[in-house]
């Protein structure tokens, strides 16, 4: 076997990385923009508090970020179980609760926004329109997340992750921490400040 032949499983799979963090570079860049957007409207309107943060229901929000924040947890424990011990039952438990906790965190924020609608915040009022766009693009992307995460699951069993190929794992866990630390800096910038 010649050098070259070896080192090709190495170089797909660090180009595949370096895919994946070019690609979460311009998600930032476009995360940066909508949360702008959010601090600009919030600095040139008045009325905040009374208009738009008096109708959050910060308790029912940081439970929902707890539960974003434990799926993040049970990531690392699959990539942990297939990447050190080659545990395939650990990888496919993790991944259903990572499935389960971002299904859980969409149907809160589908119920605060329900709670919203029910209140008369709306897409067309000045603080609604740029909350309802934010984080119904995170939720978007917490959906696609769950569309991942079940693709790990069914869609690898004739070439199933081993402890030599779990990268499918990494690039999605590098993707859900993303998806993970933006809902974080949201609901600090939406809910807390």
């Amino acid at each position: 076997m010649s050098e070259m032949e070896g080192q090709a499983p190495v170089i797909q799979r660090e180009n595949t990385k370096l895919a994946m963090w070019v690609f979460l570079g311009g998600e930032v860049v476009f995360f940066v923009s909508l949360i702008l957007l959010i601090i600009f409207t919030r600095l040139t309107n008045s009325g905040y508090e009374e208009q738009f943060r008096s109708h959050l229901s910060i308790p029912i929000i940081a439970l929902n970020t707890f539960i974003l924040v434990t799926s993040s947890y049970f990531v690392v424990r699959a990539l942990e179980a297939i990447s050190f011990k080659g545990d395939r039952k650990a990888l496919r438990n993790n991944l259903i609760m990572v499935i389960v906790l971002g299904l859980l965190f969409l149907g809160g924020q589908a119920f605060e926004w329900t709670s919203l609608f029910g209140e008369g915040v709306n897409l067309s009022s000045t603080y609604g329109s740029p909350f309802f766009t934010v984080t119904g693009i995170h939720g978007t992307h917490v959906f696609v997340g769950i569309l991942w995460a079940v693709y790990l699951l069914v869609g690898h069993r004739r070439k199933p992750f081993t402890q030599d190929n779990h990268l499918g794992i990494e690039n999605f866990g590098l993707y859900w921490h993303f998806v993970d630390i933006v809902w974080i800096v949201l609901f600090t910038v939406i809910y807390l400040i």
